[in-house]
């Protein structure tokens, strides 16, 4: 019962320091921006939108609570030391390094950069005459090991996220495709501020052993240990033109994973062999840059899949709460027929709805290329609109950017990252 006891009031200690940090408050002013952003793009491409701003920022914070907490016990197994001024460095260096890209946010790129800055300034005397002390000291500090095992945790709680909730921060969006074709598409991003609490050894800290021996901590803990309470931001970004947003989340969940599970492997090598710190901090960048390259390629190398062709007209996404939702239509399907008559383009689908302005019936294509017949009385608002998104055709007003952009675009209040096109399309 003492350990438990000891547990919970540090725990009460570390939550008050969460609180009281700023740097929570910033990660929470990040997301609100984001989907702010996302929802212009909807507004724009769709002329409604398919997310709610404060319902997704609860959703988000909450996960980021309940990814937190998973972090939080991964981390007191593997036993990793992070310091107070090495949370404080990372936010800053993470600040700064996302006025080139967004992602950059991540932590996998600060702490490498870190890891990098240590060792070539403890190894060359030259760097370390130029770095400020109240800079180089800080750094030389750090446990770079115990940083890796922070990022390997990070990004094993960012798959579980990513594979839970992924799908969810899709936003539809039309792209130009390799061949200059407007084509249908998914720009997927999704950021957590995790609330993450850390067990550190202390000298005069809790007098109690900890029931378990963590994997980095040695005889680190027997000083007495406390918690600290600090926040995190973990994200991903990605681009689908070829998949379906659940199946481009699973693919993302896994290589996170891999990759959480190789940085890890690396924290140990470089726990056992500090010489090997360097090399561990290049690869923990250069894998994660990996991760994105190899999305690219893989994307490029697959045909895109939200395009009309001579069936019917595709799917792109369904409105929440609409006559589609209703009937179960997802995206990816096909609008074969509606009240019995063929149709291939969007004045054609708009034409058989006001066949009957009270029913309508309708013949998809589901994913796998069978038929299945749809009826639902249409009320009275409801006759000219299903609530469906149809993928793009070469009338389009505006398609997206595929580059990654800067963090302020997320700042302005005019939307940045749409290119236009002389007509436009509207949902049906």
């Amino acid at each position: 019962m003492n350990i438990l006891a000891d547990i919970a009031y540090h725990g009460l200690r570390a939550l008050l320091q969460l609180l009281a940090h700023p740097f929570y408050y910033v990660g929470i002013l990040f997301i609100v921006l984001q989907y702010r952003r996302q929802i212009q793009f909807e507004r724009k491409l769709f002329h409604t939108k398919l997310h709610s701003l404060i319902s997704e920022t609860w959703r988000t914070l909450l996960w980021g609570w309940i990814g937190g907490l998973a972090a939080s016990v991964l981390m007191a197994v593997v036993g990793a030391t992070i310091q107070p001024e090495a949370v404080i460095l990372l936010w800053i260096l993470s600040l700064l390094l996302i006025l080139f890209r967004v992602r950059f946010l991540c932590w996998a790129y600060a702490v490498g950069v870190i890891g990098v800055l240590q060792v070539l300034s403890s190894s060359i005397d030259a760097l370390a005459n130029v770095m400020p002390a109240w800079l180089l000291d800080p750094i030389l500090s750090l446990n770079l090991p115990a940083l890796l095992a922070l990022v390997a945790v990070l990004h094993l709680v960012e798959a579980l996220l990513v594979r839970m909730q992924g799908a969810r921060t899709a936003t539809p969006m039309f792209y130009e495709s390799k061949r200059g074709k407007i084509v249908g598409g998914y720009h997927m991003q999704g950021f957590w501020p995790i609330a993450l609490f850390l067990l550190v050894p202390l000298q005069g800290g809790s007098a109690n052993p900890l029931p378990w021996t963590p994997l980095l901590g040695g005889n680190l803990w027997s000083g007495g240990w406390t918690i600290v309470g600090f926040p995190v931001m973990i994200g991903f970004a990605e681009l689908t033109m070829s998949r379906l947003p659940q199946q481009k989340a699973r693919m993302s969940a896994r290589l996170l994973a891999v990759y959480a599970c190789l940085v890890l492997l690396f924290a140990i090598i470089a726990h056992e062999w500090p010489v090997m710190t360097l090399v561990a901090s290049i690869l923990c960048i250069a894998l994660h840059e990996g991760l994105l390259l190899y999305s690219r390629w893989d994307e490029a190398k697959r045909t895109p899949i939200f395009v009309h062709d001579q069936r019917g007209l595709k799917v792109l996404a369904v409105l929440p709460g609409s006559a589609a939702a209703e009937l179960d239509i997802v995206p990816g399907e096909i609008i074969h027929k509606v009240n019995g008559v063929s149709i291939r383009t969007k004045s054609e689908l708009h034409q058989a709805m006001q066949m009957n302005s009270a029913f309508c019936k309708l013949e998809v294509l589901n994913l796998e290329g069978e038929s299945k017949f749809l009826k639902r009385a249409m009320f009275s608002g409801e006759h000219h609109q299903l609530g469906i998104l149809l993928a793009p055709d070469q009338d389009a007003m505006y398609y997206a950017e595929e580059k990654h952009t800067h963090i302020f675009a997320y700042m302005r209040k005019k939307l940045v990252g749409l290119l236009s096109k002389p007509s436009g399309t509207k949902p049906m």
